[in-house]
């Protein structure tokens, strides 16, 4: 009997002991590996990340409609949406408190340090930033992290926007900024506490008006999409298109190597 009960335990505790080295591997297993150094990015891997990641929009919540970032990002790419467009809400500026301003400048300076190291664009690709619709000529490219976005929902940390911005050159890409996001549905509140609406506007593209999926590409963009003149559900609908009121989620840019206030938390980048 003692024998018995002996064996009993001893199998018990192999039991447990085996339980929870399988545990462990499995959660070895669920973390990325790690990786000493930002290895440099060849061209091919360059061009299977950026065709993997054409048709995904920063600040996109996951449940918008991908055929609508495919339209709006040519009207988006030839210059840019102002705040007087049909289909852009800005929030409206408030009082300018000097408590604004410091924590302005604070997130400014978190910034900075933060994407110090994706002034090397390999970088930021090696560490997942994917970039949008990289085939199209656009001002600015926005390189996204997925990731960043997923954890802004949670907490805000000036350190790790979104996307990063660059420019095209011809040897690649050039740091100018960055952009954070919140989903659609946050407040205007919940966007102050993020970053002061003094001292910045945030933006959401609005009133959308899409053609039938099979048009695409023959569609007439004077009058649907981002910069077309039906802004409206009825007129949509009689034009047979399809209408989002809000598409993507709220976005607000910042340039932090650009001198003064107005000029960093400006809607585009300001070109000398």
């Amino acid at each position: 009997m003692f024998a018995r009960h002996t064996a009993i335990r001893l199998i018990t505790k192999a039991g447990t002991l085996f339980g929870g080295l399988f545990l462990v591997g499995v959660l070895l297993a669920a973390i990325p590996a790690h990786k000493s150094q930002p290895a440099q990015t060849s061209s091919a891997q360059e061009s299977q990340s950026t065709q993997n990641n054409a048709n995904t929009m920063p600040g996109m919540d996951m449940n918008d409609d991908h055929s609508a970032e495919a339209a709006a990002v040519h009207d988006m790419a030839s210059g840019g949406l102002d705040a007087h467009n049909l289909h852009m809400y800005m929030t409206a500026p408030r009082a300018q408190t000097a408590g604004d301003v410091q924590r302005a400048n604070e997130i400014v300076v978190q910034l900075r340090s933060g994407i110090e190291k994706y002034k090397d664009y390999h970088v930021a690709l090696d560490e997942g930033f994917k970039i949008f619709m990289p085939d199209i000529p656009q001002p600015e490219y926005h390189f996204t992290s997925y990731k960043n976005g997923f954890l802004g929902r949670l907490n805000f940390d000036p350190s790790r926007p979104t996307s990063l911005l660059y420019k095209k050159t011809s040897g690649g890409y050039e740091l100018v900024g960055a952009m954070y996001t919140m989903p659609k549905r946050a407040t205007e509140e919940q966007l102050n506490a993020r970053v002061p609406l003094s001292i910045a506007s945030w933006h959401l593209h609005t009133n959308l008006c899409l053609p039938p999926h099979d048009q695409m590409r023959s569609a007439d963009f004077t009058k649907l999409g981002l910069k077309g003149s039906v802004a409206t559900q009825d007129a949509c609908q009689a034009a047979g298109g399809r209408f989002q009121p809000s598409i993507f989620g709220w976005m607000v840019h910042v340039y932090p190597y650009e001198d003064g206030l107005d000029k960093i938390f400006a809607m585009h980048h300001h070109m000398d």
